[in-house]
């Protein structure tokens, strides 16, 4: 789990602690550098600062916040924004019917999606399969 010299980061976002924690346990024991954020519309700028200052390998976004859908909207401002727009990101969510309503455009956008409640093993195979379809650095400066 290491990119060059370091272990790859997993920049973690979700609203409820709990998972938070289970996050961190869980990506820490697998070798991950992990950044964790409880969520809120109204630090949503600040996330995302936190986020490029991070510089993270992967993104992994609740989509339901505080019950709303908070995280489709900070997905949306990830893939806008330039310098996250390559970040590979992983949904997991527990709103199956707003998945499937979105699968093709969250698979254009090349987001990965793990459905809660979620099977460890299915979590991780998505986080590397995403880091693996991730072949240049996000964070690189494009290409003059």
């Amino acid at each position: 789990m290491t990119k060059g010299d370091r272990p790859q980061r997993i920049f973690v976002i979700n609203d409820e602690p709990v998972l938070l924690a289970l996050f961190q346990e869980l990506l820490e024991d697998e070798g991950y550098a992990v950044t964790l954020e409880t969520f809120n519309q109204a630090s949503m700028d600040l996330q995302y600062a936190r986020i490029v200052e991070a510089k993270p390998d992967l993104i992994v976004l609740d989509f339901l916040i505080g019950g709303e859908m908070l995280g489709w909207q900070f997905l949306q401002l990830l893939r806008m924004q330039r310098q996250t727009a390559k970040v590979p990101i992983v949904v997991c969510t527990a709103a199956a019917n707003t998945v499937k309503e979105l699968a093709a455009h969250l698979a254009e956008m090349g987001v990965g999606v793990v459905l809660k409640p979620f099977a460890i093993d299915d979590l991780l195979a998505e986080i590397r399969k995403q880091l693996e379809t991730a072949r240049d650095d996000p964070w690189a400066p494009p290409a003059s």
